[in-house]
């Protein structure tokens, strides 16, 4: 089992000086990876549904720091060595394909391979406004960036036009240092997303709130697969580890799951005494995954 840290670049207002040596103790207890979250801005009201609350609402002000995740990420990989750089997700649909395809390709060759590639088709429709981008038709957007991008990747003559994108005759190098590209983890628990991470991931990352509820979850993604003639166990399941404090015991139920990456969420790594908490998970749980730590 792997286990990450979710929120590295959410709610830093001192980011600058005290991320280097919080990553540094990630490395140093046994963490594989770091994840961000992307939200461009928050807006102080919004009718769009957030899909992972019963609130349907974010439940943070709309002053909490969101640090750019790439921009993040590189900042993590220069005070790291081995830890992997993931975005949980970014939102592709409001983003510029080809400058993301760049970005991604240029923090995994200087990071020495280590991004993880998570993304989403967003859920914030007045986001999406901000960033001059159409909500609707989002997800046809997705399958077609993510397509394009993976042509940018692959170091050949791109050639691809659709609906979205009029792309010919170019190159776009660094290439990642990940071939043929950095692992593509998909978010989201809708149909559209479990046929999506079938169909065009490496990899799905869950925010389910339990281990029940990710069952069912898992049951649909993997009959999909099945639908599809793709290998379930092809697919590599992160799941957001809300009961991390329970230990090996909750850690145990995830795994019988078939999930390969817990992340434990950093607010609540937070609460009280951070490095008390580490140790306390150190002991409890890393030592016993990795006993050389």
């Amino acid at each position: 089992m792997k286990i990450g840290l979710f929120g590295i670049n959410m709610g830093h207002s001192d980011a600058a000086a005290t991320l280097p040596s919080l990553v540094s103790k990630l490395e140093t207890v046994g963490f594989e990876s770091v994840w961000t979250g992307e939200h461009v801005i928050i807006p102080k009201d919004y009718a769009s549904r957030y899909p992972y609350n019963s609130s349907g609402k974010l439940g943070i002000p709309v002053e909490t720091p969101f640090a750019d995740p790439l921009i993040t990420l590189s900042f993590i990989a220069a005070h790291t060595t081995e830890l992997r750089l993931a975005t949980g997700i970014n939102i592709l649909p409001q983003s510029n394909p080809m400058l993301l395809a760049k970005q991604a390709a240029s923090l995994d060759h200087l990071s020495g391979g280590r991004l993880l590639l998570g993304l989403g088709v967003g859920w914030l429709a007045e986001e999406f406004k901000v960033m001059d981008a159409q909500f609707a038709g989002r997800g046809k957007r997705f399958d077609d960036y993510l397509m394009a991008m993976k042509k940018v990747w692959s170091g050949e003559t791109v050639e691809h036009q659709s609906d979205h994108l009029d792309w010919s005759g170019f190159k776009s190098y660094p290439l990642p240092s990940q071939r043929p590209h950095p692992p593509i983890i998909i978010g989201g628990h809708s149909p559209a997303a479990l046929r999506r991470t079938v169909a065009m991931g490496d990899g799905w990352i869950a925010f389910t709130k339990d281990v029940t509820e990710l069952a069912d979850s898992l049951r649909k993604l993997r009959a999909v697969a099945e639908v599809a003639g793709r290998d379930p166990n092809s697919i590599e399941i992160t799941a957001l580890w809300r009961g991390f404090s329970d230990g090996m015991k909750s850690l145990e139920a995830y795994r019988d799951l078939g999930v390969q990456r817990l992340l434990v969420p950093l607010p609540r790594l937070s609460h009280g005494n951070l490095d008390e908490n580490l140790a306390h998970l150190r002991e409890g749980v890393l030592e016993k995954l990795t006993p050389s730590v």
